[in-house]
């Protein structure tokens, strides 16, 4: 279990040197170091990421960096969203998952690769309905694979909603501790139709050392270059996710 316990630090400090990103590689530590069946990896990585969200959130929040508006329009119907993609996971292999879940870390690469310092804010022009629907799409995306979707949330606050980018990140934690818990929740019945439980001493202990990696990620985030870090981990995860769909097709 040694390799499990650092595999959860290491998600951990990712998530504290980077802000988004860190949580993608819960999955496959749970499914190719912890040897679990990959819908109940996929479920136990929505409590963790959950948790160590709402931890991280809390700092932000108290130091009123939540823009609560967008948590209404982006977040609510992001939990229906994630919801919905637990439901549809009930119908499909979790092999399909994982080689899903491949792409989408694929697509994170490109999306981290890119310096989000970079983006203008339109200042809340945005229509409300495409905030609302992009919610939700980023939601279901949640629920079918397991990933908290910070590497799509920041830039859509930046570009929808007109939000610099500390007040992005402390809205997108909000947003996926809140999308996370609702898609752990449909999770839980489905795990019920594969004659799955959650192993909950494992998700306990894995949220711990994930907020305590985390907060050791922020204080060496503090003295390293993130330009570097976003680069490196955006290789890393592309190399991850070519790898998964190798094993899986």
């Amino acid at each position: 279990m040694f390799w499990a316990w650092l595999g959860a630090l290491l998600v951990g400090i990712s998530l504290g040197l980077l802000g988004s990103g860190g949580s993608i590689l819960t999955v496959p530590v749970l499914v190719y170091l912890v040897d679990e069946p990959e819908k109940l990896a996929i479920a136990e990585s929505l409590g963790i990421v959950g948790t160590i969200s709402l931890a991280g959130a809390i700092p932000y929040a108290i130091k009123n960096r939540v823009h609560w508006r967008s948590v209404l329009y982006f977040g609510l119907p992001g939990m229906a969203g994630t919801y919905g993609g637990a439901f549809l996971a009930k119908y499909v292999s979790g092999t399909l998952q994982l080689v899903v879940f491949a792409f989408v870390m694929i697509i994170a690469a490109i999306m981290m690769y890119r310096n989000h310092a970079t983006l203008e804010s339109s200042y809340g022009d945005y229509p409300r309905y495409k905030i609302i629907l992009e919610g939700i799409g980023v939601g279901v995306l949640t629920g079918f694979v397991g990933v908290g979707g910070g590497f799509l949330i920041v830039p859509a606050l930046v570009l929808m909603e007109g939000l610099p980018i500390t007040l992005a990140v402390g809205t997108s934690l909000v947003i996926i501790s809140m999308k996370s818990f609702s898609g752990f929740y449909k999770y839980l019945d489905v795990l019920q139709s594969f004659d799955l439980s959650v192993n909950w001493s494992l998700l306990v202990i894995f949220s711990g050392i994930g907020i305590l990696g985390s907060l050791a990620g922020k204080k060496i985030g503090d003295q390293v270059s993130q330009e570097g870090l976003k680069k490196g981990f955006a290789l890393f995860l592309a190399l991850m996710g070519a790898y998964i769909i190798y094993m899986n097709l």
